[in-house]
């Protein structure tokens, strides 16, 4: 039954729609799991197995009765621990958000809409803000290829739980690194969206009496152990709520085979600033060998950008997230309207020099961090916004796949970023560089 729990979440689909299993089945073997390994790992907190038998054992009575089931009808899931599932104590890692929501946000009602049986959520560092995952309410959460290591964060509960075959599938975000470092660190596949394609509401819902102030830089998107239970997820999650009124509709492209031959990428090692370890530096010099003696044009460039885009995007997170809290550390001047505008002036700019680079380019290429997954009393997390924090500044989606392992054994990503808009097109990429053999795709942490 552990294999099962392995199986891609649309192969679980289709064969609870063929009445193979039954989604009772599925979800007891995902709660032995749990039941055995969480206890390990702490990768999924605020569990409620109680309610989510009720919905399994729903989900069985309406396949009996013939009823067309949505494409995750029956199969079992987690979320990260900042959406709101109705029902499901919400925390965001800390007693100031510690909550039990009354309805759905957007993302857990399109996934239920689907079918999917959510289960709990997934552990986070406090305010979603660390690259490891620890938090006073429910403790550390531990990386399955080593657990004396950190599986990242602020998706480090999704990332661990997936690779340890806890859920098939989970929905993060992204604010400098979240959907792409825990993915890197255990080896699994996250889509950082393009910024506003998939609504925020209900997610990191503000106190009450607090405007909403997170309406940039954020992205969502789906984490996976393969490329295309990405883009179900994706495809579920995406589009305006009518409660969001900043996700424009922007239609999802059709798969489509992007044969190496022609392709047109640019593979760096490390950004200016960052100090990257050489087994990642060497990771992408291999995949861009790869993808040059199989056709593709490949240079060594990124664009031209005006200004120090680290120091831009600092002090724009700084201010989203602090403008409303009177002891945040923040310089008057980032306090006022005429500042921000301004702020936002230069990231237009920077938004502009990304697009016309990807006028030369279909994709990027790069390390998602400085290092592989590091020792939970490392001071290793510093530093590691370098490889992240311009894609958010930009708006771009990025995909982070596996690509190969270190000398001890942990898994090592590749990000792959592209334009806006152009989320389908990188699963595209990466396909391609699946089926060449370029990357090696999921495998399962040793014992797991």
């Amino acid at each position: 039954m552990d294999d099962l729990c392995y199986l891609p979440a649309r192969v679980l689909a289709h064969r609870l729609q063929r009445r193979e299993l039954s989604a009772v089945e599925v979800l007891d073997s995902y709660l032995s799991r749990i039941e055995r390994l969480n206890p390990t790992l702490n990768a999924v907190v605020s569990a409620d197995f109680d309610r989510a038998r009720q919905a399994a054992a729903d989900a069985d009575r309406l396949l009996e009765r013939g009823e067309h089931p949505g494409p995750l009808h029956g199969v079992p899931m987690t979320l990260k621990d900042g959406h709101d599932v109705a029902g499901l104590r919400t925390t965001l890692g800390t007693e100031l958000f510690d909550r039990v929501p009354e309805r759905d946000g957007t993302v857990a009602a399109r996934l239920r809409a689907a079918g999917a049986v959510i289960l709990g959520h997934s552990n986070v560092p406090p305010l979603l803000t660390e690259y490891r995952t620890d938090n006073a309410i429910f403790g550390r959460t531990n990386n399955p290829w080593d657990v004396n290591r950190t599986p990242g964060g602020s998706g480090g509960g999704g990332a661990s739980a997936l690779a340890a075959g806890l859920t098939p599938i989970e929905v993060g975000s992204d604010f400098g690194g979240s959907l792409r470092l825990p993915p890197h660190f255990c080896g699994v596949y996250g889509l950082m969206a393009t910024e506003r394609r998939i609504p925020l509401t209900g997610f990191r819902r503000p106190l009450a009496g607090t405007p909403r102030s997170l309406r940039i830089l954020m992205s969502l998107g789906p984490m996976a152990r393969d490329l295309d239970d990405l883009e179900l997820v994706l495809r579920l999650i995406a589009g305006p709520d009518g409660q969001d009124p900043e996700v424009p509709p922007v239609p999802l492209h059709l798969r489509r085979r992007r044969a190496l031959p022609g392709l047109r990428l640019a593979a760096v090692t490390a950004l200016p600033g960052a100090n990257v370890a050489a087994a990642l530096r060497a990771e992408v010099e291999r995949i861009a060998a790869r993808v040059s003696d199989a056709g593709a044009h490949v240079e060594d460039r990124l664009p031209d950008t005006d200004g120090d885009d680290q120091e831009l995007s600092d002090d724009l997170m700084a201010a989203v997230t602090g403008v409303f809290d009177p002891g945040a550390r923040l310089a008057d001047e980032h306090r006022t309207l005429a500042w921000y505008l301004a702020a936002l002036d230069r990231r237009d700019r920077f938004i502009s020099a990304w697009e016309d680079y990807f006028g030369a380019f279909d994709a990027l290429i790069l390390p998602p961090a400085t290092t592989t997954a590091f020792p939970h009393d490392s001071t290793a997390d510093a530093g590691q916004e370098r490889q992240s924090v311009f894609a958010n500044l930009a708006g771009l989606p990025v995909l982070t796949v596996p690509a190969g392992h270190d000398e001890a054994g942990l898994p090592i990503g590749v990000q792959i970023v592209g334009p806006r808009w152009s989320d389908i097109r990188l699963l595209d990429i990466a396909a391609e560089m699946e089926e060449a053999g370029v990357l090696p795709a999921f495998t399962r942490p040793p014992g797991y």
